[in-house]
């Protein structure tokens, strides 16, 4: 049987113009989340790690990627839910953490702590809270330009 169907690499560029909704300056795709789009016979399958097992924006995040794939045509389509392994934020692109950096969020560090202020690159940091904005970010400030900022935890 002949299908007419994108290729895998359309809809990965197609998937990778979807905003993350609480981030809304970096792609799903480039967050990581997106871990694999197969065709399994007719039906698109698009599997999807949340950043943490409990995210209140998996729903969001799932109708979203409905929602992008259905205005391009895709009748038959299966999300799928994978935890294990868990998303690591080893996992982001580097243009989502240049992304991230540009709308004023510092990216993710092995060292535990972002390594300069995303908005005036001074080193000089300080940690107000292990919690941010969403439980995945810490809230920092530059004690240089005194501007609070959140730091993308890594995990």
């Amino acid at each position: 049987m002949v299908t007419d169907h994108p290729s895998v690499q359309t809809i990965w560029t197609w998937l990778d113009q979807v905003p993350d909704p609480e981030i809304p300056a970096i792609s799903l795709v480039d967050l990581g989340i997106i871990r694999d789009v197969a065709w399994v016979d007719d039906t698109l399958e698009v599997t999807v790690t949340p950043t943490y097992s409990g995210c209140p924006a998996t729903s969001i995040i799932n109708l979203d990627v409905e929602a992008a794939l259905r205005e391009h045509g895709i009748q038959h389509l299966r999300l799928k839910r994978q935890l294990s392994p868990a998303w690591t934020t080893d996992w982001m692109t580097e243009k989502g953490r240049s992304k991230l950096e540009a709308y004023g969020i510092a990216p993710p560090q092995p060292s535990g702590g972002p390594k300069q202020c995303p908005r005036c690159k001074s080193p000089h940091l300080e940690r107000i809270s292990q919690f941010g904005s969403t439980p995945c970010k810490a809230q920092w400030r530059c004690t240089d330009c005194l501007e609070p900022f959140d730091y993308f935890k890594c995990h």
